[in-house]
């Protein structure tokens, strides 16, 4: 994509990633790709807030250079260490060896750990302001949205905000960077509750804190590190973001993510059951076979529906590894507040029911279990049936 003007002195020149397979390493993107948005204000003093992840350095400094004469860079504001925002870092400071670094004071410790820079940073306050000209700077901490330095850009003349990870998404930016020129909404709100759920969801804390400390900020624009810049409505992808860090605590809304694993089909026989029995309630429900379907794709419906129902095998001994691996990750996510139930097979010994036990402990409130031995009879899968019906009407009573 070429540069696109934002606001009169202000352009967005960043880059679209379709290569990477997984972002930070464990996230699939290789369907949807992901962008690294970088912003130029280029006034009597230029500066420009984030910059791009190595691999695309040639076409980074590509996209300032239409725009103007990159040696005449003032300022870098590093509003996160990442190095999808600070890849290009060293070869800017290569081409530009007086540019001036600004950000926070744990970002000033972050960037001698990284790349070992060490001179020509200036660590700004929170709340403190820049004049470059006619555009005015103001720098808001957020910590932990989502590494403890990083922090927000606000710039005051525009009402704009360059909210970094905060606000952003999965998703290549596909011939617009604006949310009114485009034409997959859904695509791009789902894509964003997926990086949610991936990257930011630990932090819904911090996610709430930094919401209310901006609510007192007039905003126009919202310009994230990831995805759409947000001019026609930039409440909503605040109030989306502000939903899901409720979810967090809430549990969510009403619905069921049925999850399960089966090694010979005996457990997946039965969850077809179980699932007959939810939906006889009209109770929303998503499906995943956790050993074929990456985490990722599973926690946004997770974080969403406040009912769990585990399909999990006994596996030596113990839960069959895909279905603790995923609720072990949930947790971790601060995938909170759950009602649950587990139903599985077992052939010598049980062991998965004790183990997912032991793992949720009391951060999901426990409902009904259901083990069977061996394959399912047809009394079996009645009960199975019953099983799902009376969860789903468990689940209601609470909505």
């Amino acid at each position: 994509m070429s540069v696109v003007s934002i606001k009169p002195d202000i352009y967005w020149v960043g880059v679209n990633d379709r290569t990477t397979d997984l972002f930070e390493g464990i996230w699939p993107i290789e369907n949807v790709g992901v962008s690294y948005n970088s912003y130029l204000i280029n006034d009597e003093k230029k500066a420009i807030i984030d910059l791009s992840k190595a691999m695309k350095t040639d076409d980074y400094f590509s996209q300032i250079s239409q725009i103007m004469d990159i040696k005449k860079l003032d300022y870098l504001i590093v509003n996160h260490m990442e190095p999808d925002h600070t890849g290009v870092l060293r070869t800017l400071i290569k081409m530009v060896p007086d540019i001036k670094i600004l950000g926070t004071k744990k970002c000033k410790e972050m960037m001698a750990d990284f790349y070992q820079i060490t001179t020509n940073f200036q660590v700004v306050e929170d709340g403190e302001t820049l004049k470059l000209g006619k555009r005015t700077l103001q720098f808001v901490y957020t910590p932990f949205v989502h590494w403890p330095e990083t922090m927000v850009t606000y710039e005051v003349s525009t009402k704009t905000l360059f909210s970094c990870d905060a606000f952003g998404g999965y998703g290549a930016l596909t011939g617009t960077i604006f949310d009114d020129q485009c034409d997959n909404m859904n695509f791009y709100e789902a894509q964003s509750l997926r990086y949610y759920s991936n990257i930011v969801s630990t932090f819904a804390g911090p996610v709430k804190k930094a919401i209310k400390k901006l609510n007192g900020i007039e905003v126009d624009t919202i310009c994230p590190s990831h995805g759409l810049v947000w001019r026609k409505d930039p409440g909503r992808i605040v109030d989306l973001y502000s939903t899901w860090s409720d979810w967090g605590s809430t549990g969510g809304e009403l619905g069921v993510t049925l999850v399960y694993g089966s090694m010979y089909g005996n457990t997946e026989q039965v969850m077809n059951a179980v699932a007959h029995g939810v939906s006889e309630e009209n109770v929303p429900m998503e499906i995943f076979d956790c050993a074929r379907t990456h985490t990722s794709y599973i926690l946004p419906s997770m974080l969403k529906r406040k009912g769990v129902i585990l399909g999990a095998p006994t596996y030596e001994v113990a839960c069959f590894p895909p279905v603790r691996n995923l609720v072990k990750m949930a947790l971790e996510k601060r995938v909170n507040n759950k009602d649950v139930a587990m139903f599985g097979s077992y052939g010598w010994s049980g062991g998965a029911l004790k183990e997912l036990k032991s793992i949720i402990g009391d951060k999901w409130n426990w409902i009904k279990d259901f083990c069977f031995p061996g394959g399912p009879t047809d009394e079996v899968l009645e009960k199975a049936a019953a099983f799902g019906r009376n969860f789903a009407k468990e689940l209601k009573k609470k909505f």
